[in-house]
């Protein structure tokens, strides 16, 4: 690992190798032939579009791990799972999670482990969400959905100060536009921000030209700029403003970006952490060799995946101020 601090930016970027043994490389063939293949072919309208919602149910038996327990909650336009480590009290803050699936496809199932493994290792309740998608709401929809997750949240008794705002991908941006709207809107200030590969910016311009666009073997670069007009365009243009790279971020609380070397979206991820830095936010951007997009949804698949969770662990301990439950138990 390399690590570049920076007191007066009040940054950290932190370069992580590895991701070179047969797990990863087994992760990264099946990515490539089967998810970026249908990602990249799969029709964004029509019948074939309303299919989406499988992966989510086909992952639905999945059983839980024994050592966390769940509350389902029905917040109206969205749904929920409201998972913490068996038995534990609901004390010392708490992590919304918003899944990804670029505002189109994957749900509660599909993020489950990651959600049971960042409560174990943080000794926190976590508040996943099944927000509205593409074609039953757009990103407006999206937004008020992990909105009003956090506002449950208050209302479950816990201070907006006391909660971090996670997720990966879509999920990522929609952390980053939650705390950009309690702010804005006076709500609440979160305690941090941690977006896994998130997708920060709508122009995929630069991705599209980036060397990684050819790498990346998860996302198709070129299906970027028509699954963001579809979800918050006008007229044939995406409003710059949609993008939370270009909100008023100096309000920020403290980020963790994490993302995969080779993938599309480091793009996003470095261009954040350049306007952080900017800004004078705290925040610390991890740059993962040999991994794929998101990677660290994944679980306990890889040692990669694992060490990246304890790493949001040790981070949201940090932000915080308490230590962390340092349990994992299936």
């Amino acid at each position: 690992m390399t690590s570049s601090p920076d007191d007066e930016r009040h940054t950290v970027y932190e370069y992580r190798p590895g991701g070179k043994g047969f797990r990863a490389a087994v992760i990264r063939f099946l990515c490539r032939v089967f998810v970026r293949t249908t990602l990249a072919w799969w029709p964004l309208r029509g019948p074939l579009a309303r299919l989406m919602p499988l992966v989510d149910l086909a992952l639905g038996p999945v059983p839980r791990l024994r050592a966390t327990e769940c509350e389902r909650v029905d917040g109206g336009t969205w749904r929920g799972e409201f998972v913490k480590p068996r038995g534990s009290a609901e004390t010392g803050g708490a992590l919304l999670y918003l899944h990804g699936g670029a505002f189109v496809f994957c749900g509660l199932a599909t993020h489950r482990r990651i959600v049971e493994r960042l409560a174990l290792r943080t000794g926190l309740p976590v508040l996943s969400v099944r927000y509205r998608q593409l074609p039953h709401g757009r990103l407006d929809a999206s937004i008020a959905d992990a909105v009003d997750a956090f506002g449950w949240l208050v209302r479950r008794g816990f201070a907006g100060e006391s909660i971090v705002c996670a997720g990966d991908s879509a999920g990522g941006h929609l952390a980053f536009a939650v705390a950009l709207h309690t702010i804005g809107t006076g709500l609440a200030k979160p305690a941090a921000v941690v977006g896994l590969s998130p997708w920060l910016d709508f122009d995929s311009e630069a991705k599209r030209t980036h060397g990684n666009a050819r790498k990346d073997v998860f996302i198709p670069a070129k299906r970027l700029a028509r699954v963001a007009l579809l979800c918050a365009g006008t007229d044939g243009v995406v409003d710059p403003l949609r993008s939370p790279v270009n909100g008023d971020i100096a309000a920020l609380p403290p980020v963790l970006i994490q993302c995969a070397e080779d993938e599309v979206l480091r793009c996003d991820a470095e261009l954040m952490a350049r306007r952080l830095a900017e800004a004078g936010v705290r925040h610390k951007l991890q740059v993962w060799q040999g991994q794929v997009h998101a990677f660290p949804v994944l679980g306990d698949a890889l040692p990669e995946s694992r060490a990246a969770l304890d790493e949001i662990a040790d981070f949201v301990a940090d932000v915080l101020g308490h230590g962390t439950s340092g349990e994992d138990a299936a």
